[in-house]
């Protein structure tokens, strides 16, 4: 645990200001303005005889709150301000979810293994990007496009076997869900690297590679 709480003291040395009190339209305003990011508002929570469920209507919904609320979410997706308003004035309540495979990709690992490799990359100095932290206990690491096609032969190439590592990259076709969206009743997705003007350039697969595949092969 003293881990983990270092590691986040450090990150949030430069972080900019949380987002306490903005409404969900506001934040994602704020990622199409400040990070250029691209945004599409996904499912929503809604009471229902006081159990909070996914608007998906599927009560065995894996991830209520927190998936694409239609099938063409992909073509859907904006990096326009003005669009991101008003997609989320139609419904304030829908969770924000960032396209994979345009302005990032994401590398990403169990809670447990993540926290060991921003351990080890503080220590090494090394060049981070924003970081997702889920209710799932899944860590996604933010990174430059394209990283997904690498992965597999970055993986190989230190002596790992692809499929023998929970370590998934996300590309064209795939999203991240932003904090403060909400995983139903297990809670919201956070920051464990806010985004801050240091990280607006971001790291390439090479760069982090290394220590995400050593702390998922500790992890197995």
């Amino acid at each position: 645990m003293l881990v983990v709480e270092e590691t986040i003291a450090g990150a949030e040395a430069t972080q900019i200001p949380k987002q306490r009190g903005e409404s969900l339209l506001e934040t994602a305003v704020r990622y199409v303005e400040e990070r250029h990011w691209e945004v599409v508002p996904g499912t929503w929570l809604e009471a229902v005889d006081g159990v909070q469920r996914c608007s998906c209507d599927d009560t065995a919904c894996p991830a209520p709150g927190a998936h694409p609320a239609r099938p063409d979410w992909a073509a859907q997706a904006t990096g326009s301000a003005t669009v991101a308003r008003r997609m989320w004035q139609q419904q304030p309540a829908a969770s924000i979810l960032l396209p994979t495979g345009r302005t990032f990709d994401a590398i990403s690992v169990p809670e447990t293994a993540g926290f060991l490799a921003l351990a080890r990359m503080e220590r090494m100095e090394s060049t981070l990007g924003p970081v997702t932290l889920t209710p799932d206990r899944r860590m996604q690491f933010f990174v430059l496009p394209g990283t997904s096609a690498k992965v597999p032969g970055l993986v190989r190439a230190l002596g790992w076997s692809p499929a023998s590592l929970d370590l998934l990259a996300w590309g064209e076709g795939a999203y991240v869900a932003a904090p403060p969206t909400r995983f139903g009743s297990r809670g919201a997705v956070q920051w464990a690297c806010r985004p801050t003007p240091a990280n607006r350039w971001l790291p390439d697969a090479e760069e982090l590679i290394s220590p995400l595949a050593y702390a998922c092969g500790r992890e197995r």
